[in-house]
């Protein structure tokens, strides 16, 4: 009732300001009007939605739960912008705050919503959805039967999530094949973000599947643990960000920091030209000139694009794999107070190093190289899902648009039996020796 109070209110300083306008006397012949000041523009919606809202309080055919609808307007504003900004109620801001600290009861799955679904941008390692198949690019299109259409991103999330050892049954829109439904338990989602193994050759694979509070930590975890095991001189360091959806600005700044002695790691870019920040490495570079290559596809997004190009625009690591899902903004989480909740708002873009802007475009792999096989035929036919798909994405500034499909530099040989074709090859690269060059190197090579 109050917001409504508060448009009745403007509603009458609007009437004053009418009838002062229609008082004044104009020149006969040509219109001299000063033009219309936008804010009376703007206070004549807010005048229009209050008499909408007090219309459906009074005649809508059952009584409306006034609480959500005005959630529901102010959530459908700020989803209007771009895909990444929205308002959390309460209870979603707790949620929030739960997921980035790296536990919590659900599926485990990186989502957006598009054209009324779910949209999967990636499953977390070793969660629910993962070990269901649940892949990047799947629409869930219903939660236990009942069709998700009409319901916020908020609401879908919430229904997912739960306490561990509960069922739910979801239905999975998948390009090619028919609707079908998937159940699955949910479990704690333990985001334990960063794991590492020793490969044959004395190569270090470290694995970052998310960004949250504990990224930076377990990684220092991880180099001291392949400090121990290997030695301070891996032959070699593989950093696989595939299906990484991102996380928090900061951690990716601590994990880039780790890789490079000092300089900018990343800047962004708020609406005013003074709101530049940059971020730079801080910190003595661990292993420093052993080859490193960084592992990416299209469901390497934010955060983990950040890494990617801070590597690559340096000239520290062979960047492989496919392009990113290019999300080149950043979102600020603005508390309203304990009983209003939050606003997660876009408040920037981001640029690599190199002062590149990412959004809608994507990073693209130094070796493009896909984890199937595709033919010609194949590749035209791939509905390619990227931040540019998403509706009213932020176009990138520059005008740029996203690469076309190409046939990949490297695939996998017909009658490949192995489990992961990417990874294979980017071991193979550090052994060769060719993750050592930059990026800048093998295109004047290209060139040449």
């Amino acid at each position: 009732m109050r917001s409504l109070l508060t448009g009745t209110a403007l509603g009458g300083v609007l009437g004053a300001l009418a009838v002062g306008f229609a008082a004044m006397a104009w020149p006969q012949g040509q219109d001299t009007r000063p033009p219309e000041d936008p804010r009376v523009a703007t206070y004549q919606q807010i005048e229009l939605f209050a008499e909408i809202f007090a219309r459906a309080q009074r005649d809508y055919v059952v009584p409306i739960d006034e609480r959500e609808a005005m959630e529901s307007a102010i959530n459908g504003m700020l989803t209007s912008l771009d895909p990444h900004s929205s308002y959390m109620n309460p209870e979603d801001f707790r949620s929030l705050q739960v997921q980035t600290s790296g536990e919590y009861g659900g599926l485990g799955i990186e989502v957006t919503m598009e054209d009324g679904f779910v949209k999967v941008i990636s499953p977390i390692d070793d969660t629910p959805a993962q070990r269901a198949g649940i892949q990047p690019g799947d629409y869930i299109t219903a939660i236990n039967g009942k069709p998700i259409m009409g319901q916020t991103l908020n609401d879908a999330v919430k229904e997912m999530r739960g306490e561990k050892g509960t069922e739910i049954e979801i239905t999975i829109l998948r390009e090619g094949v028919d609707p079908f439904p998937v159940k699955l338990v949910r479990d704690v989602v333990q985001q334990k973000s960063v794991t590492w193994k020793k490969e044959p050759g004395d190569i270090a694979y470290i694995r970052v599947s998310t960004f949250n509070e504990r990224t930076g930590t377990l990684l220092e975890d991880a180099v001291q643990a392949i400090s121990r095991e290997i030695g301070p001189k891996p032959a070699g360091i593989v950093l696989d960000l595939r299906n990484n959806g991102g996380g928090l600005l900061d951690e990716a700044v601590k994990v880039s920091d780790f890789f490079l002695a000092g300089g900018e790691v990343v800047s962004t870019q708020g609406r005013r030209p003074i709101d530049v920040e940059r971020r730079n490495a801080t910190k003595a570079e661990v292993f420093k000139g052993v080859p490193l290559v960084v592992l990416i596809n299209g469901g390497s997004a934010s955060a983990s694009e950040i890494v990617a190009g801070a590597l690559q625009d340096r000239g520290r690591a062979l960047v492989v794999g496919t392009t990113s899902f290019g999300k080149g903004s950043v979102q600020s989480v603005i508390p309203l107070g304990a009983e209003r909740g939050a606003i997660r708002l876009t408040t920037a873009r981001y640029y690599t190093p190199a002062g590149r802007s990412i959004q809608a475009l994507g990073i693209e792999p130094d070796i493009m190289i896909t984890q199937v096989r595709l033919t010609e035929e194949e590749l035209a036919r791939i509905q390619r899902f990227s931040e540019a798909d998403l509706p009213h994405a932020l176009a990138n500034e520059s005008g740029a648009e996203r690469s076309k499909l190409r046939m990949p530099d490297e695939q996998p040989p017909e009658g490949y039996e192995g489990e992961d074709f990417q990874l294979e090859r980017a071991m193979q690269l550090v052994k060769e020796g060719k993750a050592a060059v930059s990026r800048l190197a093998m295109q004047a090579d290209k060139a040449g």
